[in-house]
């Protein structure tokens, strides 16, 4: 009997050339996978508001990569940076959003928690919807949306960023059932402790704070991430990832973390 080996295909046989659109590239989790996206072969087109941080990152990477101005809480913004992807688009990572204060919902701050929202769900809708298209008719589209851990474990402080995230998890979800049979793979990377920007925003500069956050464990990286991203990315067009949940080590829930006391 003639046993028929199975080959297993090497990972630049997997790596998909085109388009890959990034939402929040100018720091952190979003500049990350730019770099690591490109290194995988796709032409990344990178899109945040802080226009100088990400033209100088394009010009680190290979493939032809660009950047371009983009708010994702402006829908004419939205519109003209889509308009301008060319094809084939074959990746949309929704990175943009972010947290704003940490304050019981008694003492609510409406500008805050419009501004979550208005990011972290409005922005990853308009992104998927002008680009949609596009994804489905390069034949092999994908979404990935980068959530949090905070989509699915609440915690005292966080019911406006938990609502937002909850919220955008619903989208994916949905998009999943939408679009099931068509050429588009929709998938969901949910970090937990990252050591990025995001503390700082959230506490309004506050570095002691932000600092805090992190301090007496060793939290994940913006490249760690990134790292799990590519890989969701890569895998071959039938294989689609759809949650991946990532923490550090000393992070069992969002509100559960050990210590090192020093």
């Amino acid at each position: 009997m003639t046993v028929k080996r199975c080959e297993v295909p090497s990972l630049d046989a997997m790596r998909t050339s085109g388009i890959a659109v990034i939402t929040g590239a100018s720091s952190g989790i979003g500049a990350a996978a730019a770099r690591r996206l490109a290194a995988d072969g796709f032409q990344v087109v990178l899109g945040a508001r802080r226009v100088e941080r990400i033209t100088e990152i394009a010009s680190e990477l290979a493939n032809g990569a660009t950047a371009r101005y983009l708010d994702v809480t402006d829908p004419a913004s939205v519109e003209e940076f889509c308009s301008a992807v060319g094809e084939p688009c074959r990746l949309l990572v929704n990175n943009a959003g972010g947290a704003l204060g940490l304050g019981p919902i008694g003492e609510a701050d409406e500008k805050q928690w419009q501004a979550m929202y208005d990011t972290n769900v409005m922005g990853l809708m308009r992104m998927t919807r002008a680009l949609l298209p596009k994804l489905v008719a390069s034949g092999d589209g994908h979404v990935i949306n980068v959530g949090s851990v905070a989509a699915f474990e609440p915690y005292a402080g966080g019911a406006g960023y938990n609502a937002a995230k909850h919220a955008a998890r619903a989208v994916t979800d949905v998009l999943r059932l939408e679009l099931v049979g068509k050429p588009v793979r929709i998938s969901e990377v949910d970090p937990g402790l990252v050591e990025t920007e995001f503390s700082l925003v959230r506490f309004d500069g506050d570095e002691e704070r932000a600092s805090a956050v992190y301090r007496g464990l060793t939290p994940l990286s913006a490249d760690d991430v990134a790292d799990v991203i590519s890989f969701v990315a890569t895998r071959p067009s039938h294989v689609d990832i759809d949650q991946v949940v990532i923490r550090p080590r000393a992070q069992a829930r969002v509100w559960l973390v050990h210590r090192e006391e020093k």
